[in-house]
């Protein structure tokens, strides 16, 4: 702490300090949530990392501003605020790259929502939409329902959410996808979200069996490589 000397009353020299600020609590936030805004690159689910680093950093300059006497650390807020500004930024438009290319020429992108019967439709077990990518080309996105075997997969079930795939669950039937891949192509398990491209098929008139599940399983791909 910073000390003057100044002369008293009598002449008799007194210590003086520089009046004491807090660090603000919310500028050291931000700059924590800057640091782990680099994990917003693994998911967009993590894009919340950087927002809440800007909006602590806001929040800490505003405070700062109100009660400059009180409170320090608007280098730290700049820093935090700028971090995660610039990680967010990049991690949106690395976002977009991946989703705009990562669909392969020539096939269409499903998702499990437009595999779902429509409601309202009683007796309805798959929707249209399914009937008509009948031998199209599609890519879609799902978990790999775990079986008893970790290496060298050929055919394996990708369903909807991890919540089926991964707590013992038994995924309804439109919301699982028999996959087949080309050889010499294998898949090693892995609880991640994985990415296939191949030819849609619908079997609902002799549904197999579906692998390492029980039940039936309607929708196939055929034909397909990982992305």
């Amino acid at each position: 702490m910073k000390t003057d000397m100044d002369l008293g009353p009598q002449g008799t020299v007194e210590p003086t300090y520089d009046e004491y600020r807090a660090t603000c609590v919310a500028a050291v936030t931000s700059l924590f949530f800057g640091l782990l805004s680099v994990l917003s690159f693994l998911s967009p689910f993590l894009f919340l990392l950087p927002m809440l680093g800007i909006m602590t950093g806001l929040f800490a300059l505003a405070q700062i501003r109100q009660r400059p006497h009180e409170l320090a650390g608007r280098q730290i807020a700049l820093a935090g605020l700028s971090l995660s500004s610039v990680l967010l930024a990049a991690s949106t438009a690395l976002g977009v790259y991946v989703y705009v290319t990562e669909v392969p020429e020539g096939f269409q992108r499903v998702s499990y929502a437009q595999l779902q019967p429509d409601e309202g439709q009683p007796g309805q077990v798959v929707p249209p939409l399914a009937k008509e990518l009948d031998g199209e080309k599609v890519f879609i996105k799902g978990y790999v329902f775990p079986g008893t075997q970790r290496r060298g997969i050929k055919t394996f079930l990708l369903v909807r959410d991890k919540g089926d795939c991964c707590f013992g669950g038994n995924p309804k039937v439109t919301d699982r996808v028999q996959v087949t891949l080309t050889d010499p192509q294998r898949l090693t398990f892995s609880s991640g979200l994985h990415k296939v491209a191949g030819t849609f098929r619908l079997d609902q008139q002799t549904p197999a069996q579906a692998v390492d599940a029980g039940g039936k399983v309607f929708y196939y791909l055929d034909n397909c490589v990982l992305r």
